[in-house]
């Protein structure tokens, strides 16, 4: 492997933006925030309000284990209009509350049976989705019956961030039941919707090519949990799983991503190729919205990459995008 020097300047912007986030979230814990209680593991009341990104996190720092507005009413039952309920995955050292405070209020309004699981950490911990991928892959199998036997559907869609939009439920569709290569027909998910996912790796701007080169990602993962080295390009997850193609027959794959990726970098490292009967859309956020700086955390609480989610869970009733400025969450 050729050694390409790691430039200073994306790992100072990164560190300033996760001391901005941290002020912004001290500083939004001092102020208070308004709301409802969030049971843990139960439902929310339907059009409760979506959260801010602050609000969501300290929220879910405090009650790790509670549920998004909106998600998780278990005698929610699927509609003629959205017969499959909408399973999302959240991104790695985070939880369902932290991710998804925004979008899934929006989807229980929009009619759909919404739930999220916490998973890939242990009860209590507010950041979560950091066990070895197939274990975590294992669990959202148990997750995804579960919903499915509890709502009647046939299938479900998923919706993920980071993590959670890529190569998380990738091992779950090909390797843990989540699909039926012989019988496209017979698969458990139609729809696998990716926010900045990392589908073939990540290098953190650098940061993750230098431990990986250093030989540092089990030292880290000591730390971060075994998802980040199983997340680094190259790693053993990554190239398992690409050694069978990108897609799964009878999956429709939609891509979202943003040049202003930090994280799952190069950010057409998101990107996947449609093997055979499978359908791949892969999206640049600036090429809908040139002004949206949303980057990695942000992108899950950007209203215009939502809109799009929606617009690739219901295609036949898609919306133009009213592009709305946006700006970073965690600084320039």
């Amino acid at each position: 492997m050729s050694h390409r020097p790691v430039r200073p300047a994306p790992r100072s912007r990164l560190i300033r933006r996760w001391a901005t986030a941290t002020v912004s979230a001290v500083t939004a814990l001092a102020l208070g925030f308004p709301g409802t209680s969030v049971a843990a593991d139960g439902p929310t009341p339907p059009g409760a309000a979506t959260a801010s990104a602050p609000e969501a996190f300290l929220r879910g720092t405090l009650q790790p284990d509670a549920s998004p507005p909106g998600a998780n009413d278990w005698k929610c039952r699927p509609t003629a209009a959205h017969p499959r309920p909408v399973v999302l995955l959240h991104a790695t050292l985070t939880n369902a509350h932290m991710n998804w405070s925004m979008l899934s209020p929006l989807l229980k309004e929009a009619g759909y049976c919404v739930f999220a699981p916490n998973y890939g950490g242990r009860p209590g911990v507010p950041f979560k989705a950091t066990r070895h991928i197939p274990d975590s892959a294992r669990e959202i199998a148990r997750y995804v019956d579960r919903v499915l036997d509890a709502t009647g559907a046939r299938q479900v869609d998923l919706v993920g961030h980071s993590q959670g939009g890529g190569v998380l439920p990738r091992w779950y569709l090909r390797f843990e039941g989540g699909t039926n290569p012989a019988k496209p027909s017979h698969n458990k998910v139609r729809r696998l919707i990716g926010l900045a996912p990392s589908n073939h790796g990540a290098t953190l701007s650098g940061l993750g090519t230098l431990t990986t080169e250093l030989g540092l990602n089990p030292t880290v993962s000591l730390v971060a949990g075994q998802a980040y080295a199983d997340q680094m390009v190259g790693s053993e997850v990554n190239t398992t799983l690409d050694r069978g193609g990108d897609t799964q027959p009878g999956v429709d794959y939609t891509v979202i991503a943003t040049r202003y990726d930090e994280a799952v970098t190069p950010y057409r490292n998101q990107f996947l190729k449609a093997g055979p009967r499978a359908k791949v859309r892969n999206i640049t956020l600036q090429d809908i919205c040139p002004q949206d700086l949303s980057e990695h955390i942000s992108i899950a609480y950007d209203s215009n990459a939502l809109q799009i989610v929606l617009n690739a869970l219901d295609p036949a009733h898609a919306r133009s995008v009213h592009c709305r400025l946006s700006a970073p969450l965690i600084g320039g």
